[in-house]
């Protein structure tokens, strides 16, 4: 069965600092099978966590070493991830490895079913009437993990994204 996967960044505000809204990158892509769709997921797991060593050493020089955007870039130039792991580390005190998930793995979006508990003030019938019940209720929302899926462990804790029925 063809997978359609899609992916979105936004945000409801702006950020503090910021001239205009953040952009919006969103995607719609169909895949042959539930293994492509598990390779190109892991790429984009390990390209966010590229993208963000790369940037923490980037900033790290410029706001904490007082180089330039320019001279930090040309420092990074040609540097592999232990460089810049050494770097953040011998310099900035910085373990990387430590860093939160959400930022080395990024933001996966998944549905999930969730437990509302709400309360509601009962209308009928006439002898309960007015009485406040305690009311929960199950809905499938969208909820934020920061985790690795790029192993198994994700895959087997969550079939039902790849299952043919979702």
């Amino acid at each position: 069965m063809d997978r359609v996967m899609s992916t979105a960044l936004c945000s409801s505000g702006k950020a503090i600092g910021l001239k205009e809204e953040p952009g919006f990158d969103g995607r719609v892509i169909v895949y042959p099978n539930n293994q492509t769709l598990k390779d190109y997921l892991s790429w984009r797991q390990a390209d966010c966590h590229v993208n963000n060593l790369y940037n923490t050493v980037f900033w790290a020089l410029v706001q904490q070493s007082g180089l330039t955007p320019v001279q930090a870039q040309e420092r990074l130039q040609g540097t592999l991830a232990a460089d810049k792991n050494e770097i953040l580390f011998s310099e900035f005190n910085i373990n990387y490895n430590n860093e939160p998930l959400m930022y080395r793995k990024g933001t996966v979006l998944i549905w999930q079913k969730v437990g509302e508990v709400t309360t509601k003030e009962v209308k009928l019938p006439a002898e309960i009437e007015g009485k406040k019940m305690v009311v929960t209720r199950t809905r499938i929302k969208p909820v934020p993990l920061y985790c690795d899926i790029i192993g198994d462990a994700f895959w087997k804790e969550h079939p039902e994204i790849l299952d043919e029925d979702s």
